[in-house]
């Protein structure tokens, strides 16, 4: 999938349940809840956990961590869009800044 594609996918799905609307600090808000819960599942795969309630296998946790980095990622396009900014820029951007900050092209 192109990143356009994958903007225009997560807008269109946001827009229909109105959570498109919602202002850019709310959004950062759900950002961070996001985050949280990716550092959860990345510290069940690296460390464990130890919950009983939270017992999962490591296929698991894996499909939870690929859940939560989607929806990080659904959270940056739909704040990236509220800006008018494609995630082909994005990239763009932050590629030049490490290749300026680390030498590399």
């Amino acid at each position: 999938m192109e990143l356009r594609d994958l903007q225009r996918k997560v807008d269109e799905i946001y827009q229909e349940r109105g959570w498109r609307e919602l202002d850019p600090y709310i959004r950062v808000g759900f950002l961070m809840e996001e985050v949280g819960e990716l550092a959860r599942a990345v510290r069940a795969l690296e460390i464990g956990r130890d919950r009983p309630d939270e017992s999962r296998t490591e296929t698991e946790w894996k499909q939870e961590l690929l859940e939560e980095l989607g929806d990080v990622l659904g959270n940056v396009v739909l704040l990236a869009g509220k800006y008018g900014l494609s995630l082909e820029e994005i990239v763009q951007v932050h590629t030049q800044k490490l290749a300026k900050r680390y030498g590399k092209k």
